[in-house]
């Protein structure tokens, strides 16, 4: 059952009460399994309605649940043969990102993922998804080594941004985020890249060069989050600036797949992901299986020219002769 309600879904929670209640009395009435069946529809109807008609900071909620499946939880429901590697050689381990060997059916992958944590001390330990630069050091070093032995890297994105603290930035945050993104662009073996909650600014970018980028369909990625934003174009973030900025900074799935800074957008259960962690990691399974056997067969000049292609093509722009003076 999920424990933390959103504020758009209290119809939606008052029904499943009803229903509840319903199929747990015993009494025997006439007509009351043909009452529970046409709550059950409506309900679906419901759940379907919202979330087809969320706003995007509606959208942003979703993307922070508490009980959205996480990293962790798509290795134990999808993932094999799951060996963790730890540390970046030079600092220490950094517990917002994992990596590791594993299987996915068929194939040996390298994954990469952001693990915000569940609980207030796993929370704590995972810094809530906020690397510092030593993961995406160790996030590097580990993608170097699959790219040695041909594996392809899968990177699951889920971070409101890096450890924005000044011990962070001491040892050169912004400096080894660029290198990720310069040398993940670069590496001959395939990439695939899904936000499955937030993407964050430069945090999520950290990780998120590849030849298939996607998003599940309540996730969002941005350059800001809205409450930054809001913060630096009002001077106040409260729920009306907020929205404002989330609807400006055009940071849902449906928004980036119109824009084509992403390539597909994963459906999630009805209701989100939080609602149902084996169906949607059974879904996500799907996409990269499709993703692996779409990149397993490419030369490396061919997915290289690929990625450089994708990235180049992103972003709108008009070129007009200068005017004479």
């Amino acid at each position: 059952m999920v424990q933390h309600r959103l504020p758009f879904e209290k119809e939606i929670y008052d029904m499943e009460e009803l229903l509840a209640r319903l199929e747990s009395s015993g009494d025997g009435q006439l007509g009351r399994s043909d009452e529970i069946r046409r709550i059950r529809r409506d309900l679906a109807n419901l759940k379907r309605m919202i979330y087809s008609n969320l706003s995007p900071w509606d959208t942003v909620l979703v993307a922070r649940h508490p009980d959205r499946p996480q990293t962790v939880d798509y290795i134990n429901l999808i993932f094999e043969e799951f060996v963790e590697l730890h540390g970046d050689r030079a600092i220490g381990d950094d517990r917002a990102i994992r990596t590791g060997f594993a299987r996915l059916g068929d194939f040996r992958v390298m994954l990469v993922g952001h693990q915000k944590g569940h609980d207030w001390k796993e929370r704590s330990e995972c810094l809530f998804g906020c690397a510092h630069p030593e993961g995406y050091r160790k996030a590097l070093n580990k993608m170097r080594l699959a790219a040695k032995f041909r594996l392809p890297i899968i990177c699951l994105i889920d971070t409101p941004g890096a450890y924005p603290g000044i011990g962070a930035e001491e040892r050169g945050q912004a400096q080894l985020i660029a290198t990720n993104l310069l040398e993940m662009s670069q590496l001959p073996t395939p990439i695939i890249c899904v936000v499955i909650g937030e993407g964050g600014s430069g945090g999520a970018l950290g990780i998120g060069i590849g030849d298939r980028v996607s998003m599940l369909e309540h996730a969002y990625y941005s350059v800001i989050s809205p409450e930054g934003c809001a913060g630096i174009l009002w001077r106040v973030a409260n729920d009306e600036t907020k929205a404002r900025a989330a609807a400006a900074l055009k940071m849902t799935a449906k928004d980036l797949a119109r824009l084509g800074v992403i390539d597909d957008i994963i459906p999630e259960p009805l209701g989100g992901a939080h609602r149902d962690h084996a169906e949607m990691a059974n879904t996500l399974k799907t996409y990269l299986m499709r993703y692996l056997r779409e990149l397993r067969g490419l030369p490396v000049d061919e997915l290289l020219e690929q990625r450089y292609q994708k990235f180049r093509r992103m972003g709108v722009f008009v070129e007009e002769p200068a005017s004479a003076t």
